[in-house]
């Protein structure tokens, strides 16, 4: 019978050193010699040409958040496009096993999830790179408090992209006016939401920007109009290279909702 034996610790670090498992010595009964049979995953990498890796996914605010921190902190990285939802990567379920969700985090060889996490673990990671977090307890205390509450545009998003139309779209197009002004009220005439910088909370919320066009046309309302100084502090998020260039385009994300919706019968 053939049988398997783990490859040992020591040979996979002079290969290469970054390589935590995946490899394994079969051994034929009664040959003389053993052959090694190196399965490493389609996704799997070797930590030592990439420090850092994201897994994400294209039309996901949570994977833009992490990349936009990544950005603003100068950070090199290797970002890794799952297929979601229906064939998601072995890695992915492999680091992710809770959950199995996008997006993940991989940093010489150790994985971080969830995006919040995340966007906190680059920060106390390379505290000496343009700070995401204020340093005074409180005022940190607050901007994890506002990061949190965007996670309100996440919920009512969906109750406008699974919303059909007339009463039931009209009522989530007010829920979802109620939360903007709630942060405009919050940012009011600062120009970043804890000051002159921009940081954890505005990556928080920018990220759902990309977005922004899709949830504005099904719930038939006008980000500018109704919200404009929330609309002014966008477009000067948007100036910056660490949002401008990782946002997907939204008329994307837009066709790939109506296409959605189409399935759902809640469009003709």
């Amino acid at each position: 019978m053939d049988g398997c034996l783990p490859l040992d610790h020591a040979i996979i670090s002079t290969m290469c050193p970054k390589w935590k498992e995946l490899m394994r010595i079969k051994k034929k009964k009664g040959d003389d010699c053993v052959g090694i049979v190196i399965g490493i995953e389609e996704n799997f990498l070797c930590m030592e040409e990439t420090e850092v890796v994201v897994l994400g996914w294209q039309l996901s605010m949570f994977s833009a958040k992490v990349r936009i921190a990544l950005a603003e902190k100068g950070i090199k990285y290797e970002y890794r496009q799952e297929d979601i939802p229906h064939n998601k990567s072995p890695l992915l379920l492999k680091l992710n096993p809770v959950y199995k969700k996008i997006p993940v985090l991989i940093h010489n060889g150790r994985h971080v999830c969830e995006s919040k996490i995340i966007v906190e673990y680059i920060d106390e990671t390379w505290k000496d790179k343009s700070p995401l977090l204020p340093s005074d307890p409180y005022l940190r205390s607050q901007a994890r408090f506002w990061a949190d509450y965007t996670d309100k545009i996440y919920e009512i998003g969906m109750k406008l992209i699974m919303g059909s139309k007339g009463e039931e779209m009209e009522k989530a197009r007010q829920e979802f006016l109620v939360c903007l002004k709630v942060f405009e009220g919050e940012l009011g005439e600062k120009p970043f939401f804890m000051g002159d910088a921009f940081g954890h909370v505005d990556i928080a919320l920018i990220s759902y920007y990309h977005h922004f066009y899709t949830y504005e046309t099904l719930g038939n309302f006008s980000l500018k109009n109704d919200c404009p100084k929330l609309f002014a502090w966008a477009t000067k998020c948007m100036k910056r290279e660490s949002v401008s260039t990782i946002l997907t385009d939204p008329n994307i994300i837009y066709e790939a909702i109506i296409i959605f919706r189409k399935s759902m019968n809640l469009e003709d």
